[in-house]
């Protein structure tokens, strides 16, 4: 048995094994609906809502080593959960180890799900001894404000509750509010071609420098994640000075998501913010999307919450980050 597959800790008829590629992903994504009541999931959250088997598939393949840092719990054949860990930097240079749990609620308060803890800090604690990050690393867990079983497992286990993030839903694309003001003068607003990219990433980045818990987001991730068809931006001369980035959920084309809108700290409360949200919004109801999506954090010091509310949107979900330390 590998040393990444723990051998005990389960009940009997339980075993864990490790993720075996596309055999796993259809069974994946039947834990995820399985849990999806009991835990109040939002089927269409962009943050995290109820994938395919598909997106998870794309999902996997996007991790490090996804048969080593990811899990399967099994009885009689049959996966009735699983584990998976991922890792980033951030912009204080902490190393975050987040691991994430599915277990199917009829196999709860077994000790399952403190095994599958048990089998992610331990993975955790041998990665970060072979990248060299011991001194800077810290082990994270998510877990959304509804579900109870995970809250209290993680919270049994000494994390500690370090921020959460607001997911709001604007339902009618259809019914956008008007324009209460004109830009100030000199501002102006439009499209975003690829010579704006790197002046849009530093817009972005910039209004993250006083946010805590934030990932490093380098250039070459903002281009090779880049869909520019639902972006705006404003611009006083030749200066950027704010952007709305908006696309379309490529698995849910009906849904629109604002993945980002920012405003250079010296041109806040001057109505620019408001209009680029619009105009994304614009965006995205013509390329097909009837509602959409966005998150945010709840210690947002700019009181987007009043922003994002006045043209619609509505609180859905709260998504919560936990920490443990590393030792």
């Amino acid at each position: 048995m590998s040393d990444d597959v723990p051998g005990q800790d389960l009940p009997v008829g339980f075993e864990f094994r490790p993720y075996r590629g596309d055999e796993d992903h259809g069974p994946m994504a039947a834990v995820r609906m399985g849990c999806a009541e009991r835990d109040g999931v939002d089927a269409h959250s962009v943050v995290e809502g109820l994938p395919t088997a598909a997106e998870i598939a794309e999902t996997s393949a996007r991790l490090e080593e996804p048969a080593r840092n990811q899990i399967l719990v099994v009885r009689d054949g049959s996966v009735v959960g699983y584990s998976t860990i991922r890792w980033w930097q951030e912009r204080d240079d902490t190393w975050l180890y987040l691991h994430r749990g599915y277990l199917l609620p009829g196999h709860r308060r077994q000790g399952i799900g403190s095994a599958m803890l048990s089998w992610a800090e331990e993975r955790i604690r041998r990665l970060a001894v072979q990248h060299g990050t011991v001194r800077t690393a810290v082990i994270g867990a998510n877990a959304m404000a509804s579900e109870q079983d995970a809250t209290a497992l993680l919270l049994a286990a000494d994390y500690q509750r370090v921020f959460s993030l607001v997911e709001l839903k604007l339902g009618d694309l259809g019914q956008l509010p008007g324009l209460s003001r004109e830009l100030p003068a000199g501002i102006r607003t439009g499209s975003v071609g690829a010579s704006d990219y790197r002046a849009a990433w530093r817009t972005v980045v910039d209004s993250y420098a006083d946010t805590g818990f934030t990932q490093k987001w380098t250039f070459q991730d903002f281009v090779d994640s880049a869909d520019p068809t639902c972006w705006r931006a404003a611009w006083n001369r030749q200066d950027m000075v704010g952007v709305a980035l908006c696309s379309i959920r490529r698995h849910h084309p009906t849904v629109g998501e604002v993945e980002e809108l920012s405003v250079r700290a010296d041109h806040r409360r001057l109505g620019i913010g408001r209009i680029l949200l619009l105009d994304g919004l614009r965006s995205l109801r013509e390329q097909g999307a009837t509602t959409a999506r966005l998150y945010t954090g709840t210690a947002n010091p700019h009181r987007s919450y009043d922003l994002y509310e006045s043209v619609g949107f509505r609180r859905r979900n709260e998504y919560v980050r936990y920490r443990k330390p590393l030792a």
